[in-house]
């Protein structure tokens, strides 16, 4: 099945670039969505939010350090804010400086996306704009001079608590808060020095963070005349432009630990969404800046930001915000920095936190197949949806998202198969409802490799496998028995598809050319069915293979494109042959001549049936020299030839037979990790979650064998724990959905204490003896999962 790419993914745009269209240049959210003059609501709009409220005096503020106080506790913002409305009624001067300005970003509308996980076929690099979107540079103003260094920070912070006099640390606070100029007199190393690259933004990172680190042990007027601050800084007028200091200051704002508090959310929301609406230059440098902030930090700002969302979605306390049809850019503009530091991440190898941090499992709890139509249907346009940025997404979401979407593909399907059998006046079979795969045990492979094939138009049906001679219903566990047995005569050495390394224990494609490669197609179809039919399967593929499959991630429409060709490194490689890829690390740091040592040139050799054959990189690549000059173009080449070209048949045959089951717009909401786990599911195991979720059968879970089961496996090694699930299930790892999902069952066994363990692996049951006691378990539990052979099947 093919599907063309969204609007987004056709015109080179990721599903994360466009969070500006939902908001507008000045309209609020809500004017789209109400259907009324986009003009009037703009001018509501701008008196809806041209001022910043007051902080909400009856909020608590455990988690920012504001306590609950007084009603009057924060009189001082009101006054503020009455005080700026009543200069702007005198006045009605729309430009007044203390008006809050949202910058138009009707501008940057077509910038490259930020969001780097969504494949797209024309990925556009963060780290190269295009020169018209290089904004000039209006002139830095003079900063104040500020001569207070961290040593003098401490100092003052020490005298304060043992005298009780703050007098000294609120005017540091209040001065260095009160503008975007201040802020970088405090924290900007030198206050001569422009620090226009991407590579240093000039920011005491120290001070800052030794600033933040005190502000919430200080009392509740200093804390309060840094807010007061912030709300100067974000009511100033914009023109033109914004400078690298303007820039500087929003990094060290996102930090303020005062934004963990709910009370804090308001100003917390109009920061976000000025840094949202930034120009995709500027965001250029926030990405890259971001990028230098410590593992601790960044992961705290992350963190922040999902509290903000979640808590916008579900407030545990509702009149502590204000109303969700105020204030629908609250989530967009959030998620739109958030996707800043997520393109952060991504470039930095090994990433500074896992893309799993990003997660916000609130959004498993709201309505996903909405946002996923929402996407479906408007793209990347003014309608903002969760799967434009799909590393928000956690990947239990995704897989149902699959799934659904799956299921009313296969619905849309059945139903037409039914049409078709009442127009032709034939009696509806309930088997049409179904994907029934017949085979024979004798037969495995030639069997499912015809049925698939004839049946090709039925695979997004629910499967249910019968095999010939044999009688009995399946359910799930034929299903699951087919799928072992099947992955287990495939990826057999002597089978001759696929190549086992020891060295990185994974298998890859095998180079040997034939007539036919449709048995490729076969797994990968067995990979997309084990994914629709929830089936975890043995597989160990490298993680370059997950990322060639979705290249692109939907199939294109000309069957004369490329599929399954990406950009490898030599890092690829090396989880592949790591013998191998060390040789060639070496030859690109090798310090002699590598002509005269070498002497190689631009062609490989490789084995094919007994026969030596030899295949150049280049044009005439025999007769070329690898040099200490191009030995980067060989390495490069050599890899690609490798992981590419050399089994682009073998892989392209896979590629297909996976999408011709998986084929949706879902997968471009997946990173190549994520497909891995849906497939082969997560490798973390989690015992103790497998103890509570555990079914038995003549057993209760407090009799004494019991007990020392788990007191056993609870103490084994990851090793033997592996090896365990591996013996019950056939698969050392975990569903999508956790141990929960495993089903597993503990049955009690009547054979003799002297006999082993027995699994059943097709439906995730180990039937246990009742050994007379806890070493005597533990000694044949370790034997037989120790020595059961291949997947351990009975």
């Amino acid at each position: 099945m093919s599907l063309q790419s969204p609007p987004a993914a056709a015109a080179g745009l990721s599903p994360g670039a466009e969070l500006e269209q939902e908001q507008g240049s000045a309209a609020p959210p809500a004017a789209e969505e109400d259907g009324e003059d986009e003009e009037e609501e703009e001018e509501e709009g701008e008196k809806e939010r041209d001022k910043l409220p007051p902080i909400p005096a009856a909020c608590g503020a455990a988690a920012g350090g504001l306590e609950r106080g007084a009603k009057n506790q924060f009189s001082t913002f009101s006054n503020f804010i009455t005080t700026i409305n009543q200069k702007k009624e005198g006045t009605g001067n729309r430009n007044s400086p203390t008006q809050l300005v949202i910058p138009s970003i009707k501008n940057v509308r077509d910038l490259p996306p930020i969001c780097l996980d969504v494949r797209q076929k024309q990925r556009i690099s963060i780290d190269t704009l295009p020169q018209e979107l290089k904004a000039p540079v209006p002139p830095e103003p003079s900063l104040p001079i500020r001569t207070k260094t961290v040593k003098d920070f401490q100092d003052d912070m020490e005298k304060a608590k043992s005298s009780g006099d703050w007098k000294a640390v609120h005017d540091f606070y209040s001065t260095t808060f009160d503008s975007f100029l201040e802020i970088n007199a405090a924290f900007k190393k030198d206050a001569n020095s422009p620090f226009n690259t991407t590579e240093d933004s000039g920011i005491n990172a120290k001070f800052v963070n030794v600033v933040y680190d005190a502000l919430l042990n200080t009392p509740q007027d200093v804390q309060k005349s840094v807010l007061k601050g912030i709300i100067n800084g974000l009511l100033q007028e914009w023109k033109g432009p914004r400078t690298k200091d303007d820039l500087r200051a929003y990094c060290i704002l996102l930090q303020n630990p005062q934004f963990s508090n709910t009370s804090t959310y308001v100003i917390y929301a109009h920061l976000l969404r000025q840094i949202a609406a930034l120009t995709e230059a500027d965001h250029h440098f926030l990405v890259h800046w971001s990028k230098k902030i410590s593992q601790r930090r960044f992961k705290q700002i992350v963190d922040r930001l999902l509290q903000f969302i979640s808590l916008r979605l579900f407030p545990a306390k509702p009149e502590e915000f204000p109303p969700m049809v105020k204030c629908t850019w609250w989530i967009p503009s959030a998620t739109k920095v958030l996707a800043l530091f997520n393109a952060a991440n991504s470039l930095i190898s090994p990433p500074i936190i896992s893309y799993t941090d990003f997660y916000n499992s609130t959004l498993d709890h709201i309505d996903l197949m909405e946002e996923y139509h929402n996407w479906q249907c408007y793209g990347n346009s003014h309608r903002f949806s969760f799967c434009q940025h799909p590393f928000i997404i956690s990947i239990a979401a995704k897989k149902v998202i699959i799934q659904r979407d799956s299921e009313q593909q296969m619905i849309s399907i059945a139903r037409q198969s039914l049409v078709d059998k009442v127009s032709r006046r034939q009696k509806p079979d309930m088997n049409m409802l179904f994907l029934n795969v017949k085979v024979r045990r004798t037969h495995l492979v030639s069997d499912s490799l015809d049925e698939l094939t004839r049946k090709r138009a039925d695979l997004k049906k629910k499967l249910k496998v019968t095999f010939v001679g044999e009688a009995g219903l399946d359910m799930g566990g034929l299903t699951k028995e087919w799928f072992l047995l099947l992955i287990r005569q495939i990826f057999h050495p002597d089978y001759g598809m696929f190549t086992y390394h020891k060295d990185s224990h994974c298998h890859w494609f095998s180079s040997f050319k034939c007539d036919n490669y449709s048995e490729f197609r076969l797994v990968g179809a067995l990979m997309g069915l084990a994914v629709y039919n929830s089936i975890t399967l043995d597989i160990r593929f490298p993680p370059c293979c997950y990322k060639k499959l979705l290249s692109p991630p939907i199939v294109p429409c000309d069957h004369n494109t490329l599929v399954g060709i990406c950009d490898v490194t030599l890092d690829d490689l090396f989880q592949i042959m790591p013998e191998l890829a060390h040789g060639l690390s070496e030859l690109l740091s090798y310090e002699g001549n590598v002509e005269e040592d070498f002497y190689s040139t631009f062609q490989v050799f490789q084995e094919e049936f007994g026969v030596i054959k030899s295949y150049n990189l280049k044009p005439n690549g025999d007769k070329i020299p690898v040099t200490n000059q191009n030995r980067k173009e060989y390495v490069q080449l050599y890899v690609d030839f490798l992981l590419n070209k050399s089994i682009y048949k073998q892989f392209a045959a896979f590629y297909y037979g996976f999408h011709s089951v998986c084929a949706s717009y879902a997968l471009l909401l997946l990173r190549p990790e994520e497909v891995e786990i849906l497939v082969c599911g997560s490798p973390e195991l989690d015992m103790s979650a497998l103890q509570r979720s555990t079914q038995y059968e003549g057993y209760q879970k407090t009799d004494v064998t019991i007990r020392y089961f788990w007191d056993v496996v609870l103490g084994f090694s990851l090793d033997l724990q592996k090896k365990l699930l591996h013996f019950a299930t056939g698969s050392d790892r975990v569903p999508v959905g956790g141990m929960a999902d495993l089903n597993f069952k503990i049955s009690k066994s009547e054979a003799s204490t002297s006999w082993l363990p027995v699994a059943h692996t097709c439906f995730n049951q180990l039937c246990l003896p009742p050994y007379k006691n806890k070493k005597e378990l533990k000694q044949k539990l370790i034997i037989g999962i120790s020595n059961a052979e291949g997947f351990g099947l009975e």
